[in-house]
C-alpha cells in the first residue's frame, strides 16, 4: 500500500490536475518518521528511497539474511547470480544524507509495540542464525528500535504447497512449479504455470509477460483439443484408415 498509493498519488487528470489533491488520506507518509523497513530486494530499495523523498527522520532495514561477501563464496559460482554485497541507489541516498547504510543483516523481528491510541512506537528484534530448518533466533539478543512507520516488504521462499500437493504437480529445486518457459505446461494434462510460481519472486513486468505468454499456449491447447474432439466425433473420421 504505501509504494501504490504513493504512486497514485502522483496521478493527473486529462486537465493536467493532480488527482489526489495531495490529501494525506490518499497515501501514506513518512515524514518525519523513524521508519523499518522489514525485507530487502527491489521492493525494500523503492521503500526506502520513497521514505528519503518524504523526508523521514531515520530509516533502519532489516534483512533476514546474513551480510553477502564482498566476492563470491566458492559455493556461488558463475553463471548463478552474484550473492555479494551490493549498493542500491536507496542505500546510496541513505549513506549521502545519514552517514549510514540503512541495513540490519541476520535481524528477526519479535514484536511490534506501540501506545495506548494503537500507534506504532517500537519494534523489538533478535539476532538470528540460519539453519537447515531456517532462521533460528538466538536467544539474549534482544533489541528495541523506536519506529514510527513499519513497511513489510517480505517476499517468500515458494509457493504455498497445497495446490501443488493436491494437483501433484513436479517441483524444481527451489520447490517452484517446474514448468518451461515458453511452454509453460506442467507434468498434469491442462494446468500451467507461469510468473513468481514458476520462476520465483521476480518483478511485476515479467509476471505480466510470462502470463501473457502462458494465456497464449493455454488457448493454442484449448483449440487443438476442440478439434481433436470434433474430429473424434465426425462421421467421417475414421475414413482415412479404411482401405479402397
Amino acid at each position: 500500500e504505501f509504494l501504490t498509493k504513493n504512486q497514485k498519488r502522483l496521478l493527473m487528470t486529462r486537465e493536467g490536475n493532480l488527482e489526489s489533491q495531495w490529501e494525506k488520506s490518499e497515501f501514506i507518509s513518512a515524514a518525519g518518521k523513524d521508519v523499518i523497513v522489514i525485507g530487502g530486494g527491489d521492493t525494500g530499495t523503492d521503500c526506502i528511497g520513497t521514505s528519503m523523498r518524504h523526508r523521514c527522520k531515520s530509516i533502519t532495514n532489516f534483512e533476514l539474511m546474513p551480510q553477502p561477501p564482498e566476492e563470491r563464496a566458492p559455493d556461488n559460482p558463475w553463471p548463478q547470480w552474484p550473492r555479494v554485497y551490493g549498493v542500491d541507489y536507496g542505500h546510496a541516498e541513505v549513506n549521502a544524507v545519514f552517514g549510514n547504510d540503512p541495513r540490519e543483516y541476520a535481524v528477526l523481528t519479535k514484536e511490534f509495540k506501540g501506545d495506548a491510541e494503537g500507534n506504532l512506537t517500537s519494534l523489538v528484534t533478535q539476532q538470528c542464525e540460519m539453519t537447515p530448518q531456517g532462521p533460528k533466533a538466538v536467544e539474549g539478543t534482544e533489541k528495541e528500535w523506536k519506529a514510527d512507520l513499519a513497511i513489510l516488504s517480505m517476499g517468500f521462499v515458494a509457493p504455498e504447497s497445497y495446490v501443488i500437493d493436491e494437483l501433484g504437480l513436479e517441483v524444481d529445486q527451489r520447490n517452484n512449479i517446474h514448468a518451461q518457459y515458453g511452454d509453460f505446461r506442467t507434468n498434469v494434462e491442462g494446468v500451467f504455470a507461469g510468473g513468481d510460481c514458476r520462476r520465483g519472486q521476480s518483478l511485476v513486468v515479467w509476471a505480466i509477460n510470462e502470463g501473457r505468454g502462458m494465456a497464449d499456449k493455454t488457448n493454442e491447447y484449448l483449440v487443438k483439443k476442440r478439434e481433436d474432439q470434433l474430429s473424434a466425433k465426425s462421421p467421417f473420421a475414421n475414413l482415412s484408415s479404411m482401405s479402397a
